[in-house]
C-alpha cells in the first residue's frame, strides 16, 4: 500500500516556514546570497520538503490518529520555488502485535528523488469502528 500528496513550492511557503521554524538561513530567503552558493538560487528548507511525509502519513496512510515514532531523511537534491513536489510513502512492514507500521518515503521533483527516508508510525490496534 502507498499514498502520495503533491505540492508546488511557493515563495510564501518558504517565508512562512522560515518564520514558523526560526530557520532564517539566507540560502532560503536572500536571492543575492543564494546566487553565490552551489545552488545559484534560493532553495526550500529541507524540513519543509520533509513535512510532506507528515501530510501523507497523518491524512492518508495510515491516516488520522496515527502517531509518529521516528523519521529518517536523506537529502538528495535541492528544491526550488516553483518545483512540484510529490511525496510518496509506501508500507514496508506491519507489526500487528505492537501496532507499528514502517514506511519507505520518497519526495521527488520531476520523478527524481530529492529526499528519501523511512518512517515508523504507531497505529491503533483496535478494529475500525471501535
Amino acid at each position: 500500500m502507498e499514498a502520495s500528496v503533491s505540492k508546488t513550492v511557493t515563495n510564501e511557503d518558504i517565508t512562512a516556514f522560515a518564520e514558523l521554524s526560526g530557520d532564517i538561513n539566507p540560502v532560503h530567503l536572500n536571492e543575492e546570497f543564494a546566487a553565490g552558493t552551489i545552488f545559484k538560487k534560493r532553495i526550500a528548507h529541507g524540513f519543509l520538503t520533509g513535512s510532506l511525509f507528515s501530510t501523507v502519513l497523518g491524512t492518508k496512510l495510515p491516516g488520522p490518529g496515527c502517531v509518529y515514532l521516528s523519521q529518517t531523511m536523506k537529502f538528495k537534491g535541492p528544491v526550488f520555488i516553483g518545483d512540484e513536489l510529490v511525496a510518496t510513502c509506501t508500507v514496508s512492514n506491519v507489526d500487528l502485535e505492537k501496532g507499528r507500521v514502517s514506511f519507505d518515503c520518497v519526495c521527488a521533483v520531476n520523478d527524481k528523488p530529492v529526499l528519501t527516508g523511512e518512517a515508523l508510525m504507531m497505529v491503533s490496534r483496535r478494529p475500525s469502528g471501535d
